[in-house]
């Protein structure tokens, strides 16, 4: 529709007030769709090929980020730290919202990171860089707009700081000659959030309009598995982010980016360093934890695990990288014996969320850390496969099944599927053959997602899709039988 909108010379206008999703950004989907016109894959192959290909500008630019604050060793742990977790990986391939707009923001942080180390006078590739930023990042979700707080405490550091040893006049110049170079920044990222997000720039206060819609929950609610519970996602508890995170994220990123934050804290007070690079360590431990902390604050709905707050994993890294080059200079400097403990410790700590992801492919979202108990202790507690991943390779399993088996299509119409998850990604992977529905109705064959608002059945299992022996998918033949309904209760 975005396509449409420019190809027609703004005439097409069914993508200024499409559903909800005229209220997002639509820069990866304008990406995805132009790729699919050359692509040789169909449109969900290749929407997960360019997210991928996103992802990995995320990894390359949390590189850099961890680079230019701490060094190489900085730089490469941050980027294996971020590559290894599973949250991260997954969403990267499927999510076509939250996972391009963590890449955004990322690019954003470099950008803001970058102009600090240049204060008062950021370069015109810095200027360039953040203009980039702003524009993907608020043409993606307004929810951009949290980068503001985190940029303006830094920046607060830096001119207290400059009143103290240079006075207030000189401090106002400096200050105002790094606003004036910024503006070019301002101007361009808004131009950029216009062409990717053409509705918010019909009116100045569209962008606060979106805000505001997605400020309350624009949804009825519903109720998620959250610790063995249902809650309703408007009532969740306080500590639902904080609570996931650990639970979700590597052992050994959870400890580095702990210690990381904690010492990237203790190095912003110390005066001894350059003023620069204490805001920037205020600045990236802001972007990690303010957005966690405003949500706990503010109580918004939330569902869906962490996929909404992706975009936080980056800066954590980040702060993980910094901590594991102080790590590895400290052994370094204590002899060889100091250097295989650094190892062992790595090499244990990186292998878990490896073998996690290898053992769940293509599930990797789904993943819980080792401490936690793992994807067997989330399954009766939490949501695992809530994108409904797995019935693409249960489509292909029914049908491998139904050609063994030999069993004929019925006369002048499709096979029908009742679907318990996400009806769309059901029909895509089980193809033409095939019509899905939600309804109970004249069906053969039902599938359902292994969740807790789908009801197990007593009728012969054609396919079960498993993982770590938890069942993410699974197919009942319920010909000649009563259709059934699936649901135990109404799913998101």
């Amino acid at each position: 529709m975005l396509l449409g909108f420019y190809g027609s010379g703004f005439s097409d206008k069914r993508a200024l007030s499409f559903v909800n999703l005229y209220k997002y950004g639509g820069g990866f989907d304008m990406a995805a769709a132009i790729a699919a016109k050359v692509s040789p894959f169909g449109l969900f192959e290749t929407r997960r090929l360019v997210g991928a290909l996103t992802g990995i500008i995320g990894l390359i630019v949390t590189w850099r980020i961890g680079r230019r604050l701490g060094g190489p060793t900085a730089g490469l742990i941050a980027l294996v730290l971020l590559a290894t977790c599973p949250l991260y990986y997954g969403h990267m391939f499927m999510n076509a919202k939250d996972a391009p707009f963590a890449t955004a923001m990322t690019v954003l942080l470099l950008g803001i990171v970058r102009a600090f180390d240049e204060y008062p006078k950021p370069r015109l590739p810095t200027i360039a860089l953040l203009a980039a930023g702003l524009g993907l990042a608020f043409g993606s979700r307004i929810l951009a707009g949290i980068a503001a707080p985190c940029a303006l405490a830094a920046l607060t550091l830096i001119v207290a700081g400059e009143i103290n040893a240079l006075g207030l006049k000189r401090t106002s110049a400096r200050l105002g000659t790094f606003v004036l170079r910024s503006i070019p920044a301002l101007i361009f990222g808004y131009v950029i959030m216009g062409l990717l997000w053409p509705w918010s720039v019909l009116s100045p206060f569209n962008p606060f309009r979106a805000a505001e819609y997605f400020d309350t929950f624009f949804e009825k609610p519903w109720r998620e598995l959250y610790a063995g519970k249902l809650y309703a996602v408007t009532d969740m508890p306080a500590t639902y982010l904080p609570h996931l995170f650990i639970l979700k994220l590597p052992e050994i990123m959870l400890v580095l980016g702990i210690v990381g934050a904690a010492g990237a804290l203790i190095a912003s007070g110390q005066k001894r360093l350059p003023l620069t690079r204490r805001a920037n360590y205020v600045l990236l431990i802001a972007s990690t934890f303010l957005p966690v902390l405003i949500a706990m604050t503010t109580h918004p709905a939330l569902y869906n695990g962490l996929r909404h707050f992706v975009f936080v994993v980056p800066p954590f890294a980040v702060l993980g990288g910094l901590s594991g080059a102080w790590l590895f200079e400290r052994a370094r400097t204590a002899g060889k014996w100091a250097m295989a403990a650094f190892a062992a410790f790595s090499g244990a700590g990186l292998a878990l969320p490896i073998s996690d992801m290898v053992r769940l492919h293509p599930y990797q979202y789904t993943a819980f850390n080792w401490a936690s108990g793992g994807v067997r202790m989330a399954h009766d507690n939490y949501m695992l496969d809530y994108w409904g991943l797995a019935f693409k390779q249960a489509s292909e399993a029914l049908r491998a099944k139904i050609d063994t088996m030999g069993l004929k299509r019925p006369a002048a119409r499709r096979w029908i599927v009742e679907i318990c998850g996400p009806q769309r990604p059901a029909e895509v992977a089980l193809g033409p053959e095939f019509e899905t529905t939600w309804e109970p109705t004249r069906a053969d064959f039902a599938m359902v997602l292994g969740t807790f608002y789908c009801r197990d059945l007593t009728a012969p299992v054609l396919v079960e899709i498993e993982r770590e022996g938890i069942v993410f998918a699974r197919v009942y033949d319920i010909r000649g039988r009563p259709v059934p309904n699936l649901l135990t209760e109404p799913p998101p």
